[in-house]
Formats: C-alpha cells, structure tokens, sequence
C-alpha cells in the first residue's frame, strides 16, 4: 500500500475526486498544521489532503506550519508527497496556462522555519536534488495522460511574500536562470528530505510575474481566475497517478537517522523524543 499526501495550494481547498473517509486532527511537536488533515479512499490505496493556506486561506506563505504538516503526513504514515501551488512564469516558455514539475530551487526565504533540526540537536541532509526523480516522473506520466501542457523539469525561486516581486527582481531572478517563481515549495522540500519521504511539486503557472512588460504585472485576482481555471486539471492529474500507484518504481529515500552529527550522549530525552516521528524511517 502506497500512502501519498497531497499539499493544496492556492485555489484547491479540496480533493473532491475521492470519498472521505475521517479527518484527522493532529497535534505535534511542531505545533498543527494547516487544518485538519482529510483521509480519502482510494482503494487500498491511502490518500491525505492538507489544504497549504488553512481552510478559508488564512496563512500567508511565511505562517505556513510547514514542519507541522510535514509531521502530520509522516506520522500517518505517508511515504510520497505532491505539492500543488500557483506560480509565475519567469521564461516566455512557461505562461499562464502551463503546468512545471521543478527539479531545481533557489530559496530566499529568511522568516520561516525550514528545519526539523536545532535545539540541541544537529543534522544535515544533502539538496543537491530536492525533488524525488521516479516520483516527479510518475506525476509527469500522470499529466501527460490527460494531454496537460505539463514541463518535466525547471528552477523555481521561492521568495518570502507575500508582496510580490518588483520588476528589477523579477529581471533579476530571470538572470540566475529561473523559470518559475513561487513563495511555498522551497521550505516544503527541505523538510521532506529531512523526514526521509518523497517530495514533488506540481506548479500551475497563472502569470508572467511581471517582468513582461507587454503584460499587465500579477495580482491576485489574475492568478485566481486562472488557478480557478485549473483546479479541475489538477484533480485529473491526482486521479490519474492514484490509479498508477501500483506501478510506481522504487525510490531511494534518505534515512534522516544518517543526517544526524550530535552525540547521542550530548542529546536529552526530550529532544529525542520531539524528533522521535521524524528520525525514524518511512515506511
């Protein structure tokens, strides 16, 4: 049984394409997450839906309790994760309309917690690939299975928000080579590698930010109207990989135990026990 948690972002509050089943409502060390956290059936399948924002939209990127949601979706023993956001275009290849799958991110984010470790206890994952290659692959597979103009592959700068960028960042960001822009994924990433599970995003891009200046700059109307657009396209892309899930190919998880440097005599009860849900191997 494969156990897939799905991360909704702006504009999909809900995965109405599956019977629910329970709603959890969890407490952990790091606080709750964004709400309560939607079982779904889907055969022997078990799929857990967590709306980013909060019912209603309620947290800016930065008040995302995004090790919260983490530890909750590891905890019922979710072993793969999709992250479904909106995004920018910061190349003419990836308007409004088009779907990515980041391979790559360049955080700039500086208020938020992005890390399991601290307090006493000192660990260090590697990035060098963020995402989980067979498991972006399979969403990929998925898209193309509904026809979706979906790009496997691509470099998502994640800001901190919730302003949006100005035009010389915008151009800026566009320099460094990224393709897409966005305000959630990269934080999501690190805490997943660090919680040894499976992470890939699957980004709908609404706008062009606004380094086109032949385009009208983003606003927030413009990129619900088009996540609006998208929504349903999403749900047919998780149904499309639920129904594949038997077939998905083996995928090396890191051990987060193996990322831990501190002394096992330096560590107290208490900060073992608070990292207890994330130390401990998937399933």
């Amino acid at each position: 049984m494969t156990s897939v948690g799905v991360i909704g972002g702006s504009g999909l509050y809900d995965l109405d394409i599956l019977a629910p089943m329970r709603e959890h409502d969890i407490e952990t060390p790091f606080g709750k997450p964004s709400g309560k956290i939607a079982e779904l059936s889907s055969g022997r399948h078990r799929i857990y839906f967590v709306p980013r924002h909060g019912a209603g939209h309620v947290l800016t990127p930065s008040e995302v309790p995004y090790a919260a949601n983490v530890h909750a979706l590891k905890s019922l023993g979710v072993t793969h994760i999709i992250s479904i956001s909106a995004v920018g275009g910061l190349q003419e290849q990836f308007g409004p309309g088009a779907i990515v799958l980041p391979d790559q991110f360049i955080d700039r984010t500086t208020r938020r917690q992005n890390t399991f470790f601290g307090s006493g206890i000192v660990g260090h994952v590697g990035m060098a690939e963020p995402t989980c290659a067979s498991w972006r692959n399979s969403i990929y597979a998925a898209a193309k299975r509904i026809d979706a103009n979906a790009h496997n592959g691509a470099t998502y700068i994640c800001i901190e928000g919730p302003q949006f960028s100005t035009r010389a960042e915008s151009n800026l960001y566009r320099q460094w080579g990224c393709d897409v822009i966005g305000m959630t994924n990269a934080t999501e990433a690190k805490l997943v590698r660090e919680a040894g599970l499976c992470y890939a995003s699957l980004c709908f891009v609404t706008d062009y930010d606004c380094w086109k200046t032949d385009e009208e700059p983003v606003t927030v109307n413009q990129i619900l109207a088009v996540m609006r657009q998208n929504v349903d396209k999403g749900k047919a892309i998780v149904s499309a990989l639920i129904q594949n899930l038997d077939d998905l190919p083996t995928c090396e998880r890191s051990d987060p135990r193996q990322a831990v440097v501190t002394d096992p005599a330096h560590q107290s009860h208490h900060q073992r026990r608070q990292l207890a849900g994330i130390l401990e191997p998937a399933p």
